[in-house]
């Protein structure tokens, strides 16, 4: 007898770091969180030797989409410095979005150890228009596998993930009610 199953997982788990905030902003960004995780947000605030500004990190346990709910209603605040995953589950990959002020919202597919993965077709897409725009103009494929990796997101937050040795922000767990 074969029994009737799910092939995607109900829930997954992730993290959101605040990189930089500022204070007054504090309350609002636990406002979205509370909002997109359906549970209260309550996060303990340090300060950012990067910037002076503050920033905080989260666990979160939540159904399968809730790293990008978190990441458009944090992507509000265009002072904002922000990263959140969600580890990958049954039959789905898991996520990476990065928000940098001069340079917006980045997302990205990342593999079971973490690494941002750029599916076959669109690299198959990237070399097309490399071939076919290489012919008219520069086309910088290099630059544009850069792009689709982050690369610029994560060279302006380095910093500020490991803005006082690597010690990091507290950790605060959150939970969203699964089903």
């Amino acid at each position: 007898m074969v029994r009737a199953s799910s092939q995607f997982a109900d829930a997954t788990a992730g993290v959101v770091w605040i990189h930089s905030s500022p204070a007054a902003l504090c309350p609002h960004v636990e406002w979205a969180l509370t909002s997109a995780l359906g549970s209260p947000a309550k996060l303990r605030w340090t300060t950012q030797p990067a910037d002076g500004q503050l920033r905080a990190t989260s666990d979160w346990i939540g159904p399968v989409g809730t790293a990008a709910r978190i990441a458009q209603s944090l992507r509000s605040w265009p002072v904002l410095r922000f990263e959140v995953t969600e580890d990958p589950s049954d039959g789905v990959d898991g996520e990476r979005y990065s928000f940098v002020p001069a340079l917006g919202l980045w997302h990205g597919s990342t593999s079971a150890n973490g690494d941002v993965t750029l599916g076959e077709m669109r690299l198959r897409a990237m070399l097309q228009a490399a071939r076919e725009l290489g012919k008219y103009s520069a086309y910088d494929l290099a630059s544009e596998i850069d792009r689709a990796l982050g690369t610029a997101w994560d060279e302006d937050l380095e910093v500020f993930r490991s803005g006082d040795g690597g010690v990091g922000a507290e950790v605060t767990w959150l939970r969203r009610d699964v089903g």
